[in-house]
């Protein structure tokens, strides 16, 4: 009842104008009256007088221990709604530091998780492969080979992009039976190849099976504007809305280094001959956006932005953070000490930085079609690695939050055998021989962990201590919160760290799903949730180890050399 309402009266006492007169019968006795209105009041006070109050049934708190004589001169507030009871759980089996760990302390982890969003979203389809041109032509990409299916559905929805060196050294474009030009060479591990509306086909099957979509690069290493229009008007007719953008040329800046032109072509010469092509293009697909020019040097950036083109434009640029590959020393060298450093990941961010500023100015999206770790040719020490997997879960969502649409990890369909060992897929068999079967690297399962988040919308967070550790956090679009922590202290020497986390809200559940590997330079020896595959549903995982049920504020350790996917409802 509000504190201003008077509290009910009771029947009239005697001695008032309203006291009984004597009638014909004789005076009225009016004791009894008294009586029932004496038992009336202590009624009203001990059992009404709390239901105005609360609005609820008297709780047998207040029948037992009644205050008929006292009352409170403020309201009585109502009491909050109770939780109901915690659901039995099955708590997540966390692999420990690997037997032997020095395990050297690592300062505890706070992290605060704001309800306010960044304003950057999880693109759905972040992360895809990046695999050469000529591979259009492989007869393994089709919607009927599970293996492939399997990979590919493993991280999202991909963008599949094919472009790389092949496109303007290897690779021809024929809709009308032509065989390969005299021209056009290649060798055994890289032969050339002619694409058809054949291939386009069989390639759809494969974009449906997975729910992927696609981007095209046609070759500038040979003039031709009228071939590649040919190329996209089928390609638009086959892909129809699954054909997201189309490249003119892979890195035209080198060009003049690996001579598909002469040294004196330079970026004018591009930029004059993008013309033709766009509008050419233009013709049969006037709504396919034009990514370009997918360089690797800055200076090429603003030019393709400039330049007066009739369709959408999406700035893209290549980039492979340890490049470095005649030396061992140096911060871009391909080590995993660089790999596993906070001044890589600052680098790296500073990059993409100004792309993306350069990029809103023109008011475009950025995308990195083709990326990795490094792009020097043969084995190093970031290749193949478990390192490899933190790393790509650290690159991809830092890229995102800062505004990234698409990443395209740079792969290859050869022999694991033989191949390139940075790929995120590779098939089985002898070298150059491959089965049919298709097998994941370390970087593979990486990229599948960001997929698996879905698409949401990054909050603002604050985080302390914890040593080489990131942290990210989305709300998602069914209100649930995802919190991931990349902890890359290493895990042959470093303890486990002690998390204390903030969130936005009071949990009611909160599960956990984690990609572990044993050391840094472990091969083929990344899990997740002690499997190699894909994380499973968010509903199937187990519960945080020492989940706070009802509170906003959840302590558990992690063990290092792990990424942790956290999801909690409210």
């Amino acid at each position: 009842m509000p504190e201003s309402d008077p509290l009910p009266s009771g029947p009239p006492a005697p001695g008032t104008d309203q006291e009984a007169k004597p009638g014909k019968n004789g005076p009225r006795k009016w004791w009894p009256f008294a009586a029932l209105a004496a038992v009336l009041v202590v009624a009203l006070v001990v059992f009404v007088l709390p239901l105005l109050q609360t609005g609820n049934e008297p709780s047998p708190a207040s029948q037992s221990s009644p205050s008929p004589t006292t009352t409170s001169a403020s309201p009585t507030p109502t009491p909050s709604a109770a939780l109901p009871p915690a659901p039995p759980v099955t708590y997540y089996d966390q692999a420990g530091p690997p037997a032997g760990s020095p395990l050297t302390a690592v300062d505890p982890l706070t992290i605060k998780v704001s309800a306010n969003k960044s304003g950057a979203k999880l693109p759905d389809g972040i992360v895809g492969l990046s695999l050469e041109a000529t591979d259009l032509a492989d007869t393994s990409l089709h919607g009927g080979n599970a293996q492939i299916v399997s990979r590919l559905t493993g991280l999202g929805k991909p963008l599949l992009r094919f472009g790389g060196n092949a496109v303007d050294r290897r690779f021809f474009w024929s809709s009308s039976g032509e065989g390969l030009p005299a021209n056009i060479t290649g060798d055994k591990a890289h032969p050339a190849r002619v694409v058809t509306p054949a291939d386009l086909t069989r390639v759809n099957t494969l974009l449906e099976a997975s729910d992927a979509t696609i981007s095209l690069t046609v070759d500038l290493g040979h003039f031709d504007p009228a071939r590649a229009a040919d190329m996209v008007k089928h390609a638009s007719q086959t892909f129809g809305p699954r054909l997201v953008s189309l490249t003119v040329g892979n890195e035209p800046n080198g060009f003049p280094l690996s001579g598909v032109r002469d040294k004196s072509w330079g970026v004018n010469d591009y930029i004059k001959e993008l013309k033709q092509y766009a509008d050419a293009i233009y013709k049969v697909a006037p709504d396919l956006p034009l990514l370009g020019p997918g360089a690797y040097e800055q200076s090429w950036w603003e030019p393709f932005l400039k330049a007066d083109l009739p369709q959408k434009k999406i700035l893209s640029l290549h980039n492979y953070p340890l490049h470095v590959c005649d030396s061992t020393s140096g911060d871009r060298a391909p080590t995993v000490a660089n790999l596993m450093s906070s001044k890589l990941h600052d680098a790296t961010a500073a990059y993409q930085t100004a792309a993306l500023d350069l990029a809103r100015k023109y008011n475009v999206e950025t995308w990195m079609p083709e990326t990795g770790i490094s792009a020097c040719s043969g084995s190093n020490p970031t290749t193949k690695v478990h390192a490899s997997a933190l790393w790509a879960v650290d690159y991809s969502l830092n890229a995102a939050r800062l505004g990234i649409q698409r990443l395209g990890f740079h792969s290859s369909l050869l022999t694991c055998v033989g191949g390139p060992p940075m790929s995120a897929i590779c098939t089985g068999g002898p070298y150059l021989k491959p089965d049919g079967t298709f097998s994941e690297r370390s970087n593979y399962f990486g990229m599948s962990m960001v997929a698996e988040l879905g698409h949401g919308e990054f909050l603002d967070l604050e985080t302390s201590g914890g040593g080489l550790t990131y942290a990210y956090a989305l709300q998602n679009p069914d209100g649930s919160t995802s919190v991931v922590i990349i902890n890359q202290n290493d895990p042959t020497q470093a303890a486990q760290a002690e998390v204390t986390l903030e969130l936005p809200g009071k949990a009611l559940t909160g599960t956990m799903s984690q990609m572990t590997g044993p050391s840094f330079s472990a091969e083929d020896q990344t899990r997740i949730d002690g499997a190699f595959q894909a994380p499973v549903p968010v509903a199937e995982r187990p519960t945080v180890p020492g989940f706070a049920y009802g509170s906003k504020t959840q302590t558990f350790a992690l063990t290092a050399g792990t990424a942790t996917v956290l999801n909690f409802t409210y």
